[in-house]
């Protein structure tokens, strides 16, 4: 098949305008054209009043040689890459020894899929509950305060990403195609298929639960094991080597592979790793603030007099502003439409997170505000940015009244330095609520210095941002790992053979479908491993 990228039209075409404009393009005869399909369609609102629709589009002809040599200039136009996934082995008849995969988010659901398609029916430990207790959890901090320590937003099924806006797109090389692998896998469980072509897909919340569920059941069917509330306490090294792991209920299950999938917050497994001795460092990541304003004042500014148009839904943004202190602020986690939800996953700690359901029809639109650090903002050990997290989340539920409600400051009132005593037309949506107080010893003096700064300017670019009503919600730690369990070439950690760190908690990803890409790359490397270690 031919692909042709970037053919630009009208907002409201009709759908028969691009078969005319592929036959334009290729300047063929509509009997020539046998059938097209459409690979991605993205969005072009740079001028917010003339808005289009680009699309990339993969064409079947009876003279695809013919067409590229005429048309060897015409940089739109190639042959379509094959994105079809291969196994990289198979596991054998007499499978000695079975891989176990710590943690059920994307990352370690996709090593587990994949070992499991493969063959090597993986043992999945997950110290949270299935998806739907865990749902049941959740809900009880965000509407009664009740909080459980081992199933919440960060811990249980589907990982922290199941309560998020579901985005599914990424900024990483993936020259493999495995994002289609698991855009694909998402739709077999429930996804919908449009998010095979949108340039920006996303799922939602409800529809994550279901998908995660049926992957599951799927990775069941393959001779995978999936054991819930099964924390993972301690990990056996002998001589370098991984050699099982000990649960909390004081259970050793021996192993000589591990999926170290645990994702950004578990805290009390770094400290396990580091007091083992397996390499770990400090690495950046981001604090700051959630923000929410009105959906539709983000729709007027982004969209214009097409704002409410079906095809384009709730508008979104990605700002970044650099700072004369030398920090950089910058959008972290647009949430269209969602609501700002309580992700803490220790007793005693307010965190702040974003989430939107596939609908994105909330009231307010959200998003971290947060600033960009680095170990040298915490130096000495590398688990101190974990501690530098602590601080932050024990001093915000403090600022919000010891109930887990969340420290919150009208946006006007934090840049006067004043407290806030009221809300104005913006009503938050964070729950178990709001505690209005003044934000200014929430973060770090240059973190706050750098935000103050960053609102004005971003105000420059969407007309509003500033606004005196809008509500700063606190606090915003948990934007990516502050450690990095580094790893070789072939995937295993520096000093610990056997250890596989991936995605997220090891510093390997950001998001939903660059994690579960991590896990493929994993579980393609413990599977050819073993294969190897079993024929020697």
């Amino acid at each position: 098949m031919l692909r042709i990228t970037e053919l630009k039209l009208p907002l409201d075409h009709p759908e028969s305008m691009i078969k005319t404009a592929i036959l334009d393009r290729l300047g063929l005869s509509a009997e020539h054209l046998i059938n097209y399909t459409i690979f991605r369609r993205g969005i072009d609102a740079r001028n917010r009043d003339s808005i289009f629709l680009i699309y990339t589009i993969d064409v079947e002809t009876d003279n695809e040689q013919g067409i590229l040599k005429r048309l060897h200039d015409d940089p739109h136009i190639s042959l379509t890459p094959d994105t079809t996934y291969r196994f990289v082995t198979r596991a054998p008849m007499d499978l000695s020894s079975r891989p176990v995969v710590i943690g059920t988010g994307p990352c370690g659901l996709f090593a587990a899929l994949i070992l499991a398609q493969m063959g090597f029916r993986p043992v999945i430990l997950e110290r949270g509950k299935e998806v739907r207790e865990r749902t049941k959890d959740t809900f009880g901090l965000w509407r009664k305060s009740v909080f459980n320590p081992e199933s919440n937003v960060q811990f249980g099924e589907g990982g922290a990403g199941t309560f998020s806006d579901g985005k599914l797109h990424t900024q990483i090389k993936d020259p493999n195609h495995y994002g289609r692998k698991v855009l694909t896998e998402f739709v077999k469980a429930g996804a919908p298929a449009e998010i095979l072509y949108v340039s920006k897909p996303h799922i939602g919340t409800f529809k994550l639960v279901s998908m995660v569920e049926q992957m599951r059941a799927t990775i069941e069917s393959l001779g995978g094991e999936i054991r819930f509330q099964s924390r993972v306490d301690d990990i056996d090294i002998d001589n370098g080597q991984v050699r099982g792991v000990k649960l909390a209920n004081g259970e050793t299950i021996r192993c000589d592979h591990i999926v170290l999938a645990v994702g950004h917050s578990a805290r009390d497994t770094f400290k396990v790793l580091y007091d083992r001795g397996v390499y770990i460092e400090a690495k950046p990541f981001s604090i700051g603030f959630r923000i929410e304003h009105p959906q539709s004042l983000i729709d007027a500014c982004r969209f214009g007099k097409n704002a409410g148009h079906p095809m384009l839904g709730a508008a979104d943004y990605k700002l970044v502003h650099h700072c004369r202190n030398g920090r950089s602020v910058y959008s972290f986690c647009m949430c269209p439409g969602g609501t700002v939800v309580a992700a803490t996953s220790e007793t005693g700690h307010v965190v702040t997170n974003g989430m939107s359901q596939y609908s994105r029809n909330e009231r307010n639109a959200n998003s971290g505000i947060v600033v960009g650090i680095t170990p040298d903002d915490y130096p000495d050990h590398p688990l101190a940015g974990i501690e530098l997290q602590r601080r932050l989340e024990a001093h915000a539920f403090e600022l919000g009244g010891k109930t887990y409600e969340a420290p919150g400051q009208l946006v006007g009132d934090f840049l006067a330095q004043r407290p806030s005593v009221a809300l104005g037309s913006v009503q938050p949506s964070y729950t178990p609520g709001v505690h209005l107080c003044d934000l200014s010893s929430a973060l770090p003096d240059y973190a706050i210095e750098a935000i103050r700064e960053a609102i004005p300017a971003f105000d420059k670019k969407i007309k509003g941002f500033a606004m005196h009503d809008a509500v700063l919600t606190g606090v915003e730690t948990r934007t990516s790992s502050p450690v990095r369990i580094k790893r070789n070439a072939d995937y295993q950690s520096l000093n610990t053979k056997g250890l596989y760190p991936a995605g997220e908690g090891a510093g390997y990803a950001g998001g939903i479908l660059s994690a579960a890409v991590d896990g493929i790359k994993i579980a393609e490397a413990v599977a050819l491993d073993i294969v190897r270690n079993q024929e020697k």
